[in-house]
């Protein structure tokens, strides 16, 4: 298999992360690629340029990290991160997730938005996107993520939150979302968050 990723991609993270807790290294070429470089290697995976995208010992193409995430997690023989399907346990875990997808799809606007010419950025949104986003956190919080369990939701939430502070340093999301703080803190000390940390 090989996979298309960025080191400091939190979208890549999510994938790579998997594919240490899966077991599944040996059987992972991870190969660098920048999506605004339009590489025809990673255009031939996915023709929109984005990363992460995986190529599966079939040849077949996958993108989107949640949805990679999700096949990944039946490879290998790591933790299982998904509960059963259709489960309310399942369901919790990926209300969880999607709402930690949508913050760092938040923090994405904002990071894009702050790299353009300071003349050309919107004050407005981006005041608008970083009420978003700490309000988010605190809805994110309220779903009781427990560092004590390693799962999709808790990776996803963790991931996140390292992504804002990376990223977006000024922006004080831990009073909002003291559970997040707890699980970023307890899961950013596995191997899998340590070999991934953006850089």
């Amino acid at each position: 298999m090989k996979v298309f990723i960025s080191l400091t991609s939190v979208y890549a993270r999510k994938v790579r992360i998997l594919v240490r807790e899966k077991g599944v290294m040996g059987r992972v070429e991870e190969t660098v690629s920048m999506p605004v470089e339009a590489a025809p290697e990673l255009l031939a995976v996915n023709p929109l340029s984005q990363i992460p995208a995986l190529i599966d010992d079939n040849g077949q193409a996958w993108t989107d990290s949640s949805l990679i995430a999700a096949w990944l997690d039946g490879q290998g023989t790591g933790p299982k991160l998904l509960p059963d399907y259709g489960s309310d346990a399942y369901w919790r875990v990926r209300r969880i997730e999607t709402a930690a997808m949508g913050m760092i799809e938040m923090m994405a606007k904002i990071v894009y938005e702050n790299r353009r010419p300071e003349n050309e950025r919107s004050p407005f949104w981006l005041k608008r996107w970083e009420d978003n986003l700490v309000r988010a956190f605190g809805v994110a919080d309220g779903f009781d993520p427990d560092p004590a369990v390693f799962d999709m939701a808790t990776l996803t939430v963790a991931i996140a939150a390292t992504f804002c502070d990376f990223r977006l340093s000024h922006i004080d999301w831990r009073a909002a979302a003291p559970r997040i703080a707890a699980v970023q803190a307890e899961l950013e000390k596995r191997q899998s968050f340590i070999d991934t940390y953006p850089r």
